[in-house]
């Protein structure tokens, strides 16, 4: 899937990149230019972007435009999501994006191992391909998505991963919002730890 990208990350496949609101998790409502990577291996079959799972569909493009793209905006914040972006070695980039005085987020799913310096880490685990522990190690969110009754467990066994301070997320899949947002609702009473977290982006109707 990426073997033409070069294994020191200066070149990566970007297959989109724009200047949003951050729509869920703990960083919402927060203005960031997101970077989109292609390729993943992952396969959720409820993927909202599946045209990232092709690495070879997006033109490599060099780190360091990246950065000069993203150091246009005011919000000195980039998320880095994908596709599963930590197929690449991302040391380069986010390096190159401190330089910058940009701060760095990744939203994975944490199914390879970390690379990258980054001042918020997201893992969203899936069911296809389990996280690292690497990854679960350091998280500062976790944040699962809940597309049907048996993703309760699987919330819960990820939960036992990561540190005990890292935030947890429920997030209704948004084809099955109106069914699961009530269950997620009546498990964050009684579980309290939990909080829950909303696709306001669609809400709002922005990228």
């Amino acid at each position: 899937m990426a073997h033409q990208v070069p294994e020191d990350g200066t070149l990566l496949p970007l297959m989109e990149e724009f200047y949003t609101i951050q729509g869920e998790g703990y960083n919402t409502g927060k203005a960031a230019y997101f970077i989109r990577l292609g390729g993943c291996d992952v396969g959720c079959h409820w993927c909202d972007v599946k045209e990232s799972w092709d690495a070879e569909l997006h033109a490599l493009t060099h780190a360091d435009l990246i950065v000069a793209n993203a150091a246009m905006h005011p919000a000195k914040a980039v998320v880095i999501t994908g596709g599963e972006p930590l197929i690449y070695n991302l040391d380069y980039l986010t390096a190159k994006l401190h330089d910058a005085g940009i701060r760095t987020f990744i939203e994975t799913s944490g199914a390879y191992p970390i690379s990258g310096e980054w001042d918020w880490i997201c893992l969203s685990p899936k069911k296809f391909k389990a996280p690292t522990q690497s990854v679960a190690d350091v998280a500062n969110e976790l944040k699962v998505i809940v597309f049907n009754k048996s993703d309760f467990a699987f919330a819960e066994h990820h939960a036992k991963l990561v540190g005990p301070g890292c935030k947890l997320y429920l997030q209704p899949e948004w084809s099955k919002h109106l069914e699961m947002t009530p269950l997620i609702v009546d498990y964050v009473k009684a579980n309290p730890q939990w909080e829950i977290s909303l696709q306001t982006h669609k809400y709002l109707n922005i990228p």
